[in-house]
């Protein structure tokens, strides 16, 4: 692990709408965290990979950040949904951060490559596996949702080589690499079609221009 529970590197920190996956649609404060030796060719935040050019915060810092974002914004009072992106966010010891992030009425999300041990107390885990770092055998069956990114057809029996690894109720989404998508999408829907048991998975805030 590259830190320890006193201070992690946090590239940036924003509140928007998820994206992506199961919670796609849902208000949620991302904690974009520094550190990543996975090496997607295709990552769109490589300036994330480098730890050492992220200012360190202490989880104090971190967790009072979220929750003044969360007052400023919102005029009920609700159990908001915090996501722990990279970076690959495994590289660093997350238990103190969930624990902090639980007490402030905070349910917590991970997504992760699942290349590095699991750490923290996740009310939900996102699992993407990297070809080109696997993740960890033991992670895999924890997941509450796998969502493996489609690049090219071999993909798709990669996706399934992982699926059968996950528990009976995790969820499995496809979901197109971003660059490719006009061509990878129609090859989605097909499989999916065929395959009814995953689901389709867009970047749905890169169409409605939101962080």
């Amino acid at each position: 692990m590259v830190s320890t529970q006193a201070t992690l590197p946090v590239m940036e920190a924003f509140y928007t709408l998820q994206g992506e996956g199961f919670h796609q649609g849902r208000a949620a404060y991302f904690i974009r965290l520094g550190g990543c030796d996975v090496g997607c060719v295709w990552c769109d935040v490589k300036e994330s990979w480098d730890a050492t050019k992220h200012p360190q915060k202490t989880i104090e810092e971190i967790v009072d950040e979220a929750q003044s974002t969360i007052n400023n914004q919102q005029t009920t009072k609700h159990q908001n949904l915090c996501v722990i992106t990279g970076g690959e966010p495994l590289m660093h010891d997350l238990f103190e951060l969930t624990q902090q992030l639980h007490k402030a009425n905070f349910e917590t999300n991970i997504e992760t490559s699942g290349a590095h041990s699991l750490s923290g107390n996740w009310d939900w885990i996102c699992l993407s596996p990297k070809k080109f770092k696997a993740p960890l055998p033991e992670t895999v069956p924890l997941a509450n949702e796998l969502k493996v990114v489609i690049y090219n057809r071999s993909d798709f029996r990669w996706a399934e080589e992982y699926a059968a690894q996950t528990s009976p109720h995790c969820k499995l989404y496809l979901q197109p690499e971003w660059d490719k998508a006009s061509e990878v999408t129609p090859l989605i829907i097909d499989y999916i079609k065929q395959n009814p048991k995953w689901e389709l998975s867009l970047q749905i805030h890169k169409y409605i221009n939101v962080p």
